[in-house]
């Protein structure tokens, strides 16, 4: 009779492991004591992660020391309590690319599980003064820190209203603002929740990471076409913690 041994991993471990075995990026885990945050972006430039010029102009404004607790510039997910973590740069920049013909000037953006705030500043920057950002995060202490950071960066984004940061669970979406032109969620989920699909614009798009808990889950592209059906598609393997209600992840924090 076979035996197996079932071993379980962290989501930092699975993110490390899928990142040593991935063949579609030449990225390495880079940090330096006197890096900053125009050589990481220079970086992430240099390995074709950043491509476009809107994503590498927002992403050089918004620098991560105000949004990741410690060692801003390290090409990896960090904590930042309650089970929670700030994705890798690469990750941020990839979404980022992934959404930014969506994401124009006016354009209305949904962050699901917006963490410190980070991805909320650069899509403000992308959509500019006539556009919308609402991050949504069901941990009040997360949202109130993500204010502060948004604050310390640049308070105009949220002086004028360009960025909302609410808390709730992000798996119902944030009907109140709907429908959104890009929905970006940075968190793990089996399956995708017809919230957010249904408060997708028509020709909106959405990318999630689709996955069971503890193992592989694929960036998943999500378009709204005109008849309203949607089209998806598989984007790289990718490692997230999942998107889930606020009491499991408190009971559940890894780190």
């Amino acid at each position: 009779m076979l035996r197996y041994k079932i071993h379980r991993i962290t989501h930092f471990e699975l993110f490390k492991n899928l990142f040593r075995k991935s063949k579609s990026t030449k990225m390495s885990w880079f940090a330096r004591d006197n890096m900053s945050n125009e050589d990481l972006i220079k970086q992430l430039s240099t390995e074709r992660v950043v491509k476009s010029e809107a994503v590498k102009k927002a992403m050089l404004a918004v620098d991560r020391c105000h949004f990741a607790p410690a060692h801003p510039y390290m090409d990896c997910p960090q904590p930042i309590g309650f089970g929670a973590t700030i994705s890798a740069p690469h990750m941020h920049a990839h979404a980022a690319e992934v959404l930014k013909d969506k994401i124009k000037h006016g354009a209305k953006v949904l962050d699901v599980g917006s963490g410190t705030g980070y991805l909320c500043a650069v899509f403000a920057l992308m959509v500019g003064n006539t556009g919308k950002v609402v991050g949504i995060e069901h941990i009040p202490q997360l949202v109130e820190k993500s204010i502060d950071n948004i604050k310390n960066w640049n308070k105009h984004y949220l002086d004028n209203g360009v960025i909302k940061l609410i808390a709730g669970d992000g798996r119902k979406g944030y009907a109140e603002e709907a429908p959104y032109d890009a929905i970006h969620v940075g968190a793990s989920i089996s399956e995708v929740p017809k919230q957010l699909t249904d408060q997708l614009a028509i020709g909106g798009r959405l990318v999630i990471p689709v996955g069971e808990e503890y193992s592989y889950q694929y960036l998943t592209k999500i378009d709204k076409l005109e008849d309203g059906s949607l089209r998806r598609e598989k984007l790289c393997a990718v490692g997230f913690v999942p998107l889930t209600d606020r009491d499991k992840q408190i009971r559940g924090t890894i780190y």
